[in-house]
């Protein structure tokens, strides 16, 4: 065996099935095993790898054990003169193994081998090639120098950005999303180091290969596409940890002790400033809107309020300060939280949850506006122009934003259609725009382009060929292209996205033998997905929010309503407990019912005491096939009200363990 190429997956499927797609195809020829280590996944990875790529070695692990422990599994089973770790966020080129096999077998000295890799819109990515971080290199990457003077010999050896990136280098550290490495000299050096979990891994190992006499090379005669953040939010607090945890757990390793004081000095810095910042602008891009909806019923209201002093004639006297002070705030803290229980604050925006929310928050406030002291009671008159007022004002104010295009506050389906254009053959073509309409409904298709680059006649259909691509972009402002793979391979692919100046443009691909669509706008987005998979409504944040707070609530009801419920629950001991364990997060009131067949194809939530079946009249038992047929049914159309039906229904039997059924 020549190449041993090691993949480790941890609930990514569509990525990692794209990534394998592509190594089929480099791999024709060769003498190369593909051994897939699964870390736990839960959405339907194994089943997709059983079905479309028996082929591969699979290793299933019951838990999520880590990056440097997943790789090691995979090497200790390889049989390949060389050993590629390979991220399943990865998209190879034709040609990539054959040109690395070549060059690893004219230099002998080199130990490690990476590739240039480039972000789904077809930028550099700067992680190709790396020095190592000692602190002084560290100091000028944490405090942005590296930054500021990408193409210094001394600020810029984090990516050795003075050294040109379409030529062959000698490098200190290799990217673990495609590190290739002789098995002789990992034999020699050793394994990943499993003390790293996820980030941290490729410097030490890296490092290592070095220090045992041999060369890492950046080779950027063949190119491949890393999805950056499939696996980890890049921009949460909890990778700024424990990236930088790694950093300090290296130079305890391999520095000296006042090197590693210094260097760990740092980097204790680096995550207090990041982390600070990683929270803050979260707060802010979460608080922008709520805040500006606040501003604008403020000032509404407050308008509203003069209006109304000075030209009703049943005010007789301007309105006490309290209205303004307290009353007021508290209506727009109602409106407030009915938006945002009603999701209305949830990407991405829709106005229809928007105007329920207001609506909700609205009869909320009338309603308690006639229960508080008279002291209290300034006007309904405002409460009712108010409510309009926040309607008005926020449909605007999204309008707004959306026609201004700013891409964080984008209304779903208020004419955000994008500007597509597909590269393929005709029939392939269709096939694509189908799973498309599919997977969004309309689509503003402008036209095909001919992969065949001697193509010159221009159809109704077809705008061009694909040489032309950046004119038609241009032409037709297209906001995204679609590249088939049955009709282009992946090297041409990225040539083309060279093609197109136009930063705005998106690109995504298409594999031939599969129903969905994958790209990544941004190094920073976690990717973007077409695909007629199933979409299930308890996956929305909303139902997800109200489904928790319906639990919490309810249990907090019966608690109080306990000396009543000891007569009317037939287990009260265990319905106590239940509550409890609601309360705590470990059960939901309603959840799946317990089937032996396996439920990992549909979202995870927490074990029910009741399930859909509850609501049925037949008391007999059902088979396997009509449960799990239920659980996909109570997924994918959950809304709250079933929810409460269930348990009403179901009161008596609230007592009840997980797995049970009494009827």
């Amino acid at each position: 065996m020549k190449l041993s190429i090691i993949i480790v997956n941890y609930n990514v499927k569509y990525f990692l099935e794209q990534c394998l797609y592509s190594v089929r195809k480099a791999s024709k020829g060769l003498a190369i095993e593909v051994i897939v280590v699964d870390n736990n996944s839960v959405d339907g990875s194994i089943e997709m790898l059983q079905e479309k790529f028996s082929d591969i070695t699979l290793i299933q692990n019951k838990k999520n054990t880590g990056f440097s422990v997943a790789n090691n599994q995979g090497i200790e089973i390889a049989t390949g003169e060389y050993v590629l770790l390979l991220n399943p966020d990865t998209v190879v080129q034709e040609d990539t193994f054959s040109k690395i096999i070549q060059f690893m077998d004219e230099h002998p000295d080199a130990g490690g081998l990476g590739v240039k890799m480039i972000d789904g819109k077809g930028h550099f990515l700067p992680e190709s090639k790396r020095g190592l971080p000692t602190p002084m290199v560290a100091f000028f990457k944490i405090f942005g120098l590296a930054k500021l003077f990408p193409k210094s010999k001394l600020f810029g050896k984090y990516h050795l950005g003075y050294l040109s990136n379409d030529e062959t280098h000698e490098v200190d550290v290799l990217a673990g999303a495609f590190m290739m490495m002789r098995k002789t000299v990992l034999e020699k050096v050793g394994l990943l180091d499993e003390t790293f979990f996820m980030y941290g891994e490729d410097i030490d190992l890296s490092y290592r290969i070095q220090l045992g006499g041999y060369k890492n090379y950046y080779f950027p005669d063949t190119s491949i596409i890393h999805y950056k953040g499939e696996s980890t939010k890049k921009s949460s607090v909890n990778y700024v940890f424990v990236f930088y945890n790694a950093m300090i757990i290296f130079a305890k390793k391999h520095f000296s002790k006042q090197n590693a004081k210094t260097f760990s000095f740092l980097i204790n810095i680096a995550v207090y400033v990041r982390a600070g910042f990683a929270i803050f602008s979260r707060m802010i891009n979460r608080l922008v809107l709520p805040f500006l909806d606040a501003s604008t019923w403020y000032i509404g209201l407050y308008i509203i309020k003069i209006y109304w002093e000075h030209n009703h004639r049943y005010v007789r006297k301007p309105y006490a300060g309290e209205l303004m002070e307290v009353a007021v705030p508290t209506y727009i803290l109602m409106w407030l939280f009915s938006v945002w229980l009603m999701g209305g604050y949830d990407k991405p925006y829709k106005l229809s949850r928007l105007v329920r929310g207001l609506f909700i928050g609205s009869l909320i406030i009338t309603f308690t506006y006639a229960f508080v002291n008279e002291t209290w009671r300034f006007s309904r008159a405002i409460i009712i122009l108010g409510a309009f007022w926040t309607v008005i004002a926020s449909v605007g104010l999204r309008l707004l934003l959306n026609l201004i295009g700013l891409k964080n506050y984008k209304l779903d389906g208020i004419s955000t259609e994008k500007n597509i254009v597909i590269v393929a053959t005709q029939e392939e073509g269709k096939r694509v725009l189908d799973t498309i309409k599919q997977a969004i409904g309309s689509v503003n298709f402008i036209g095909f382009v001919h992969p065949d680059k001697i193509y010159h006649d221009k159809t109704e259909e077809f705008l061009g060929n694909i040489v032309q691509l950046g004119e038609i972009a241009e032409v037709y402002r297209i906001d995204e292209v679609i590249f088939s793979t049955k009709n282009l391979p992946l090297h041409e692919i990225i040539q083309s996205m060279a093609m197109v100046k136009n930063t705005h443009v998106d690109y995504k691909i298409a594999p031939e033998e599969s129903l969905f669509i994958i790209g990544s706008n941004s190094v920073d987005n976690p990717g973007d997905l077409y695909t007629i998979d199933i979409n299930f409504n308890i996956n929305k944040p909303q139902h997800r929010r109200n489904k928790r707070i319906l639990d919490i609530g309810f249990s907090v009801l019966m608690l109080v309503l306990l000396p009543i419920n000891l007569f009317i629950q037939k287990k009260p001991f265990q319905f106590i407990k239940n509550c409890f364990d609601v309360l705590l997060l470990k059960k939901t009131w309603v959840g799946y019912i317990n089937t032996t067949i396996d439920n990992k194809h549909l979202p995870k939530i927490r074990k029910g005491i009741l399930n859909p079946s509850d609501g049925l009249k037949n008391t007999t038992p059902l088979d396997e096939h009509t449960s799990k047929r239920l659980n996909l049914l109570y997924a994918k159309h959950y809304q709250l009200d079933k929810d409460v039906v269930l348990m009403w229904r179901g009161y008596r039997r609230l007592g009840r363990t997980y797995g049970t059924v009494e009827r």
